[in-house]
Order: structure tokens, then C-alpha cells, then sequence
């Protein structure tokens, strides 16, 4: 059993009846599990904890019984009810409402996501969490952080002989609240109140090549409870010595010294070890560099990092880093729709190691790539400029690709080079007088256009013969029917009341 667990309470005794008593008669607390339904506050049949040190009494109770078995209920997660939820229940003790969000546990913690939930999961199923509201994750919307009460489990009452009441009736009944506790608890209850006082914090890993004696537990199973030293620490600066001091053979030089500038002051001296971190082996330099790719490369995103190490262990072992991967990405050529990351990269990522086998083949690769981003980078901001300078002003263009090929045959025709026409030969056209002097063909052709540009609301051709021939001409030319038509919807497109249009 860990460090933080309590003397375990599966058999205690049963309340006195009041008939005859009976010697030795114990009663068996049955096991922690709280359902899904019920591990909401209207639902609980625990109470609400008055506050976070009690609450903790009765986590390091539930972790010490050995009543609640995460794996009985399922085949993944936490094995045990251990320091690590131990550790959850300290932060939530200390909020006020309890309403953390994933992102601040796993700040706090040093966990995964998923263990944070796994944890608050087990809270929850031992009786010592319930929801007030639960979260919400909304697409467009920023997600919300569920609302927990602090609640102790009926168990926790029974094995310690608490005696509770309901002071209000008419209240829920996870409103009650202790007025005593049996003889044969408070002893227990002494151990549980030292647990809870003390703060249990992450082990630390110990890096030691000698493996430890027989029964000697593991550092991950014992967990670290820090406490503030009496100590009195000595600086130069401070007046006051101490029994033991790091910094005994630190001394100030004389004042006089000081004052005529003879002396500098004492400079510490540098410390010899590395500041960059640890240095990372073999599987380290593969996991970094396959965590850079899912970062840089775009068709990467959302790839395993176990994954994308193994299919890049080749070049990690080599030394290369992810600029020159992608050097040789460019120069081996990427695809434009990947369906398998993954797998893309183990195609391009084959023999690259023994092709550029050297760091100045590996520097060419990386030239030629940034070349090529830049001559992208420009190739874009001219686009940008020519758009610009084309459609510069109020006009916002259209999102039709049809209208869009209009609009550019438009300007083509309107500010493009036109073509030089031949002189026409005025002596070779005939001399036409009336409507009546057109050919059959050519009217049945003109009445043709002027009957489709009704359709899409354009009166033009019908409106300037109008003008200009008058309306009979304009009616032997398009016929009486077009021509009404026509006057009718050019009358219409000035009436406020009235409009048509293209859908």
C-alpha cells in the first residue's frame, strides 16, 4: 500500500441495536462504485464536504480502503486508486467553485489530458466527485469547464461511525452534516486529518545506473511530501550565520578597498555544467525530430510521433535535422493530395541517407529549396500586386467563375490591343432604304437576339430602334409583340415598385 493511503476499512463495527446485544457482530462495507447516473449532485447519495481539508480526509480514505478497483469496471486507465489521483484531488480541494478545466490540471499536474480525465473519472465513480453542470464543447464556440461538488461517500460514514443530520427538511439530502463520530473512528480519523495537512507532489526520477536493492519500492510509487525547512539560509548580505552554509568560503573585500576602487567585486564563478538540458540518445534525437516534421510539414498534421520517428529513424541516426529534410523533400518532390502520411513519407524518405551522405550535399539541398520558396514568395506577391492594380477601388469583384471569365473578356475587349480593321469599301455596299430592304434571314436573326436579351431584362436594342427609327420601323424590324414587350419592361425598370433581374 502507498504512502498516501489510509489503514484499511473494509470491516467495522456494526451499530449497537436495542435488543439484546450481540458480541463480535461486524458488518461488511460493500464496494465503491458510483453508476453514471448517479454521479450528479441531485442523484448523489453521498454529502457535500464543508470544505477541502475534509474532502481530503475522505480521499486518502477511499485511497487507503481498497473498496474502489478502477479495472473492475474497465479494461483500460489506472490499475489503482493512487498518489496521482491524490495529487488531482489536492488541486481540486483548493479551488473554490471546483470548476477546473483540462488545460489547468494538466498545467498543474504534469499529466496527459487523458489521465487527467481518467482521474476525474475515478473521482467521480468513487463518490467523491458529482456534477453541478457539466461542460460543454461547442464547434465555433470556446469550450466550457465542468462544475464539481465536493462530496463524501456514504462508505466513508459508515466505516468511521459518523453520525450525520438534516437540520432543513425541506433541503436535498446532501445538505446533512456531521455532529459526531464513534470512539472506534477517531483514532482513524487522527491518521486521515495527517495526510490531509501534508502536500503530495510528483516523484522525483532518480537517474542511477545501480539498479536498487531487493524490496526497495520504485520512486514512481512513493509519492514526495515537501515541508519547509527551519533552516536559517547565510548569504554574504545576510546578518546572521547558520550551522552548516554552501557559501562558506564567500567573503567581502575590505570597505577601504571598496572605497578607493582598488577592488572589484568578487564575480561568481561559472558553473562547469551544461545548461542546454540533458543531451537527448538515440531515440530521443528520432522522437524530436519526428515532433519538428508534424509541426513544419502541413500534410503531417494529427500524425503519430511514435510513428513518424520510426519511419524517419534512418536520417534522425544520420544527424539530420528537419531543415534538411525538408531540402530533400524538395528535391525528391512532394504530392499535392496525401491520403497517408505516414506512408508518404517513408516513399520520399527512402535512401535519402545515402544520397546525401555528407553535410555540404545536405546545405546544397537546403540552397536550392530556400531558392525556390523564395522565387514562390515573390511569384505570389506579384499576383497579389497585379490583382491589386487591376481591381484598385470600391468594386468588389465577382465569385462566379462564369462572370469572372466575362468580366476579363470585358476588359480584355475594352483596354486590349484592338485589332486594325480594313477601310471599308464604301462603293461595294448597297444602298439600303427601309426595313424593307433587308434580307429574310437577317431580320429573323435580329428579332432572335432582340427576344433573348428580354429574357435576361435588357431592352436596349428595342429601345434605341425605338428612338431612332420610331415605332412602326421598330415594329416591322422586331414585330409589334417584341416591341411592346420591350417598351412595357423598360417602363417597368423605372417604377419603384417593380423590379427584375437575373437569378
Amino acid at each position: 500500500m502507498n504512502a498516501v493511503a489510509a489503514p484499511t476499512a473494509l470491516v467495522v463495527p456494526s451499530p449497537r441495536s436495542s435488543g439484546s446485544p450481540v458480541c463480535g457482530a461486524v458488518d461488511v462495507l460493500p464496494r465503491l462504485f458510483v453508476p453514471e447516473a448517479s454521479q450528479w449532485l441531485s442523484t448523489s447519495m453521498g454529502r457535500i464536504a464543508s470544505e477541502g481539508y475534509s474532502w481530503m480526509q475522505a480521499v486518502h480514505w477511499v485511497a487507503g480502503s481498497g473498496l474502489y478497483k478502477p479495472r473492475r469496471h474497465r479494461s483500460h486507465g489506472p490499475r489503482s486508486f493512487g498518489p496521482t489521483t491524490v495529487r488531482v484531488a489536492q488541486e481540486l480541494a483548493e479551488l473554490f467553485p471546483c470548476r477546473p478545466g483540462i488545460k489547468y490540471l494538466v498545467r498543474r499536474t504534469g499529466l496527459s489530458e487523458r489521465s487527467v480525465e481518467y482521474h476525474l473519472g475515478m473521482l467521480r465513480e468513487a463518490g467523491l466527485l458529482a456534477y453541478v453542470v457539466r461542460g460543454t464543447r461547442v464547434r465555433g464556440s470556446s469550450a466550457q469547464a465542468s462544475e464539481f461538488a465536493r462530496m463524501i461517500p456514504p462508505e466513508f460514514d459508515a466505516a468511521l461511525g459518523i453520525r450525520t443530520v438534516l437540520r432543513d427538511e425541506a433541503a436535498p439530502a446532501y445538505t446533512r452534516s456531521m455532529t459526531g463520530i464513534a470512539e472506534a473512528g477517531r483514532e482513524l480519523m487522527a491518521k486521515l486529518a495527517r495526510k490531509a495537512s501534508r502536500k503530495v507532489r510528483k516523484p522525483r526520477s532518480k537517474t542511477s545506473s545501480k539498479s536498487p536493492a531487493k524490496g526497495a519500492r520504485s520512486g514512481t510509487e512513493k509519492p514526495v511530501v515537501t515541508a519547509v525547512s527551519g533552516e536559517v539560509r547565510c548569504t554574504p548580505m545576510q546578518v546572521g550565520s547558520s550551522a552548516s552554509s554552501s557559501a562558506g568560503t564567500t567573503s567581502s573585500p575590505p570597505e577601504s578597498k571598496l572605497a578607493s576602487g582598488d577592488t572589484k567585486p568578487p564575480t561568481p564563478k561559472k558553473s562547469k555544467a551544461k545548461t542546454g538540458g540533458r543531451r537527448l540518445n538515440r531515440v530521443g534525437r528520432r522522437y524530436q525530430l519526428a515532433r519538428e516534421l508534424t509541426q513544419e510539414l502541413d500534410w503531417l498534421r494529427g500524425c503519430s510521433v511514435p510513428r513518424i520517428a520510426w519511419v524517419a529513424r534512418g536520417v534522425a541516426d544520420a544527424g539530420w535535422t528537419v531543415t534538411d529534410v525538408r531540402g530533400w523533400l524538395h528535391l525528391r518532390g512532394e504530392a499535392a493530395q496525401v491520403r497517408r502520411g505516414s506512408g508518404l513519407l517513408a516513399v520520399l524518405l527512402a535512401g535519402a541517407e545515402t544520397i546525401l551522405d555528407t553535410p555540404a550535399k545536405r546545405a546544397d539541398a537546403i540552397e536550392q529549396w530556400r531558392g525556390a520558396q523564395e522565387a514562390a514568395r515573390r511569384h505570389r506577391i506579384q499576383q497579389i500586386r497585379a490583382r491589386t492594380e487591376r481591381y484598385d477601388g470600391d468594386w468588389d469583384g465577382p465569385t462566379s467563375q462564369t462572370i469572372q471569365r466575362q468580366v476579363n473578356e470585358a476588359f480584355a475587349a475594352a483596354f486590349g490591343p484592338q485589332p486594325q480593321a480594313p477601310a471599308p469599301d464604301t462603293e461595294a455596299l448597297p444602298e439600303v432604304s427601309g426595313v424593307d430592304a433587308l434580307e429574310d434571314d437577317v431580320v429573323a436573326q435580329t428579332r432572335a437576339e432582340a427576344r433573348q436579351q428580354l429574357m435576361v431584362g435588357d431592352t436596349s436594342l428595342i429601345t434605341v430602334a425605338v428612338d431612332a427609327m420610331g415605332r412602326e420601323d421598330a415594329e416591322q424590324l422586331y414585330g409589334a409583340d417584341l416591341v411592346r414587350r420591350g417598351l412595357q419592361l423598360a417602363s417597368g425598370a423605372r417604377s419603384s415598385v417593380m423590379t427584375y433581374g437575373r437569378r
